[in-house]
């Protein structure tokens, strides 16, 4: 494993490679060349990737792990209220040096299923204790720093596009939950400090994900 400047996560996710940001302060990463960015699919395949200010974000479980801890790469969170107003990704790479994650917060997505949902501020929580619309947060430990750092979404600073959504309600054999997301985020104490999420994507099946193995 090879060290370089500025360590990200999640977002467990988490990231590989120098996270390079010119408003960014340096830390350190671990970099996994055998790791590649999952295809765009929709098929249930339990998958999720995405590159951060160009490099890349995967899960990866906790040693240990089993399903429904809190060391699995990929938990898929509903409304706590049994309301279905919301659906929550939360992604963490384990096996990176320091503990990283990236949490997409989707609003509606039972009511509204296919389509584009713009990502708007992040007050850094989740579940009941987060905002009423769609937003993306992570966290990232820097070296320099030797604490982690927060990074949150602000209004209209990107868009998670769902490509497939199998509803609950529906009379099938799967829950598929597929899309695609991009957008940018802002350090929560400095706000010129700004990272960038590009080819974001994930296809998930309910079902099996809590067996699903993250290595």
């Amino acid at each position: 494993m090879k060290t370089k400047t500025f360590v990200l996560f999640l977002v467990t996710f988490l990231l590989w490679g120098l996270l390079g940001c010119s408003n960014s302060p340096s830390g350190t990463l671990v970099e996994q060349p055998n790791l590649v960015l999952p295809p765009e699919t929709q098929t249930g395949a339990n998958t999720f990737g995405c590159l951060i200010n160009g490099k890349l974000l995967v899960p990866r479980d906790g040693l240990g792990s089993f399903s429904g801890s809190g060391s699995k790469g990929v938990m898929i969170w509903g409304d706590v209220t049994g309301n279905q107003q919301y659906n929550e990704i939360d992604i963490h790479d384990y096996k990176s040096a320091r503990t990283a994650n990236i949490l997409l917060h989707i609003q509606n997505l039972h009511q509204l299923g296919v389509g584009q949902y713009i990502v708007n501020l992040s007050n850094g929580m989740t579940s009941i204790d987060g905002l009423n619309h769609t937003y993306i947060h992570c966290r990232i430990f820097n070296e320099t720093l030797n604490m982690y750092q927060y990074y949150r979404s602000f209004d209209n600073s990107g868009s998670i596009k769902i490509t497939r959504y199998d509803s609950p309600n529906q009379i099938i054999q799967n829950r598929i939950f597929s899309g695609t997301f991009s957008g940018k985020l802002k350090n929560s104490v400095n706000a010129s400090d700004i990272i960038e999420i590009t080819d974001g994507r994930f296809d998930f099946n309910k079902r099996t994900i809590l067996d699903q193995i993250f290595l």
